[in-house]
This record gives structure tokens, sequence and C-alpha cells, in this order.
């Protein structure tokens, strides 16, 4: 069982979405023998015939594969029929196990799989051998203290196929050093999993949303119990091991606010200026806009407010990341949402006036398209930079602050 890899099971292969649903409409059929026909014609005319029609057919096989193989089709099949005989194999594994007392075989494999992050493997030993979630490793740590020292959520997860006496108990265990599964979680995660998070603050966050989910499965007395070695409750030793990782994260979210607070100032600046110096002038005799009454200008009036407060907007919540106290508890949903409020104001200032900026131009020179069109799309030019390089980094911490969050809950029951 140690002989498998990460990569042998669908958890272990990362996969965009259009390859996802390609993997997903891919199904796996036995090979079809080859077929062999013979054609024995004496007219010249047909032989001819038979040449263009394999030569048409030839040429149609070739131009499925070329497309196969650049669409990348032709990989994905065989990742998925990789995967497909290895489950098999695993299946096959678990039913050995199942008539086996000993576990001294399976202890190495286990933990190792967990360590690797293969759910598939762990969930099929687990199903096979539910006595497993006792075994310890050399730390006196079961399966899920190790889930959690490795920071593989999804393993972790199994736990609630548990009934909650049983999580309890598992919660309440503790290792050789009387950590609990709360002391396990308030350790630093290996470095090796911060460095797949974006940024100081988010990996604050994640340590944080651990802390919290195992606190769900431990009594309360737990909470308050220290261990052997150090003396120190489960919020002790959370603080000491994240205190150089809180200050990154104040580091971090400084630094970005800083810099979105100068850019929001700027495109404020420039909002409100532009609202009094409108495109064409007013009029000498009523004061009001030249062009009031055409569309383009109520175009040019809306973006133009809608940057101004947009960015105001931006500027404040920036100016709140700057003055906040910078707690352990702020990086788990203060300090991510004023961040997320303000990148997305930022963002739709900045937009907002490009479209101010494109309704003036328009408006003043709209006869000499020739110079309004390129310019109106070099002016689409920050706003692509922006998604760019900012875009992502703001889905993934809306993700991470509101989304559906990395432990699933909904594993059914088996207890």
């Amino acid at each position: 069982m140690d002989g498998f890899m990460p990569s042998a099971f669908p958890s272990g292969i990362r996969l965009k979405f259009w390859q996802r649903w390609i993997y997903n409409c891919i199904h796996i059929e036995r090979a079809i023998s080859d077929i062999r026909v013979s054609v024995q014609n004496e007219g010249n005319e047909e032989r001819n015939r038979m040449k263009i029609t394999w030569s048409v057919v030839g040429f149609l096989q070739g131009l499925k594969s070329n497309l196969l193989e650049l669409l990348g089709i032709n990989r994905i099949r065989k990742i998925k029929q990789a995967h497909i005989q290895s489950l098999e194999l695993l299946h096959h594994m678990c039913d050995v196990t199942k008539h086996r007392s000993s576990h001294d075989f399976v202890l190495p494999a286990i933990f190792r799989a967990i360590e690797r992050g293969m759910f598939e493997f762990t969930d099929s030993v687990l199903q096979a051998r539910p006595d497993f979630v006792w075994i310890a490793n050399q730390k006196g740590r079961n399966l899920f203290h190790f889930a959690i020292e490795c920071r593989k959520e999804k393993i972790y997860s199994l736990i609630y196929r548990l009934n909650k006496r049983k999580r309890i108990m598992i919660g309440q265990s503790a290792d050789k050093s009387g950590n609990c599964a709360l002391h396990v979680a308030g350790m630093l995660s290996p470095l090796a999993k911060l460095d797949n998070i974006s940024g100081a603050a988010l990996q604050m966050q994640r340590e944080l949303q651990w802390f919290k989910e195992v606190e769900t499965i431990v009594l309360p007395r737990i909470k308050e119990s220290p261990n052997y070695n150090e003396g120190m409750m489960p919020c002790e030793l959370f603080t000491r091991s994240h205190k150089e990782l809180v200050k990154e994260g104040e580091r971090w979210m400084k630094e970005s606010a800083t810099s979105c607070t100068v850019v929001g100032a700027l495109i404020i600046t420039i909002m409100f200026a532009a609202a009094f110096t409108v495109p064409g002038g007013n009029n000498g005799e009523t004061g009001f806009p030249i062009f009031l009454h055409k569309n383009l200008f109520m175009a040019f009036i809306v973006s133009d407010a809608i940057s101004l407060f947009s960015s105001t907007t931006s500027v404040l919540m920036f100016l709140g990341i700057l003055t906040s106290r910078y707690a352990e508890d702020d990086f788990l949903k203060s300090l991510p949402t004023k961040m997320i409020i303000g990148f997305s104001t930022l963002f739709i200032s900045i937009a907002t006036m490009m479209v101010a900026f494109s309704s003036a131009l328009f408006i003043m020179i709209h006869k000499q398209s020739w110079i309004v069109i390129p310019v109106i799309f070099l002016a689409s030019v920050p706003v692509t930079l922006f998604i760019w390089m900012q875009f992502p980094l703001l889905v993934e911490m809306y993700i991470s602050t509101y989304g559906r969050g990395i432990f699933d809950r909904k594993v059914k029951s088996r207890a």
C-alpha cells in the first residue's frame, strides 16, 4: 500500500474547471478489437475509389487524433484510466485488510497516505477497518490528530462520519506530550501547506479556521487543559506559535492598504475636479452644461459620481485597516472583510473612471472616430491590468471568508 502516489487518485491531481468537465464526461470502456476487412475488386475505377475513401478516412482520423492531443483529452483519459485501476487495486487491498487481525503492515502506509493527502486511500481503509481510528503513530497521535497536524482538511472531515461521542473521545485523547486535538491545531502549519495560500493575512485566517473548527469537537474543559511538557493551554500555544505570522499578516495588510489608499486618493481628486469641469463647458447665460440633454453627458455624470463615491469608500476601508488593532481574531472576519470591500470599491472606481473619461472624450470629438475608438480601447488597459493582478486575490479572499469553507460537515454518519 505504501507504493501508492497521490496522483494515482482523483484527489491527488488538480484540474482546471474545463478539464474537470472533460474528466467527468469520459467513460472508460473495454478496448474494441481490431476488425479487418478484405475487399477484392478487379476494376481499376473501383480500386481508385477505395483508395480515395481510405485517404479521407485516414485524414479524418489523423485530424481527430491531433485535436484530442491539442485539447489534452488523451492525457485526461489516461489519467482517469489510471485512477480507475488504482481504485480497483485499493478495493482488493482493503478486502484483504478486513481479514487481517494485525495492522502493523498498514500503520506506516495509512500515516504516509494522510501526510500526502490521499483521501481515497484513507477513506477506503477506514471503511474496511473502522477500528483504525484509534491507532497511533510514534508520537501517540491518532489518525485525526495527524490529519490536523498535516492540515489535511478533506481527511479530517471524515471525523463527521463518526457519532458525537466518538468525536469527543478523539478530541480529548492526548498524545505522549499531553497534547489534545486542540493543542495540535494550535501548532503552526507545515510551511509547504502555508506556501499554497496567498498572503500572510490569509495564512493566518486559515490557521484560525482550523483552530475554530477543532474547538467544535472538544469539551469546554479541554480548551483550558494544559499539556504535559510546557503546561500551556491550547489558546496559549496558538498565540506563541503564530506570533510571527501575526506580524507578517499585519505588515502585509498595511502595505497593501497604504498602496491602495494612494490610488484611491488620486481618483477622488480627479473625479471631484471633473464634476465641476464638465466637457463642453457651461452655458454663459443659464450656467447649465451645454451638453446637459445628451445621453453621453448623463453617462459621464453618473460614472463620475459612482467613481467618486466608490473611491471614497475604498479609502475609508483601507484607513480602517491601517488603524486596526490587529488582534488574532481580527484576521478571521474583520480584516478580510475590510480588504474585500476596499478592493471591490477600488476596482469599481477605476472602471467607472475609465467610463467617464471615454464618455467625455466621445462628447468632445465624436466626429473623429478614428481617434476616439483607439483611445477608448487604451482606456480599458488599466482595468484589465487590475483584474489580471488583483482580481484572483480578491476572489480567493472572498471564498476563504464567505465561501462554504474547507471542511465538509455533510459526510453521512456511519455510526
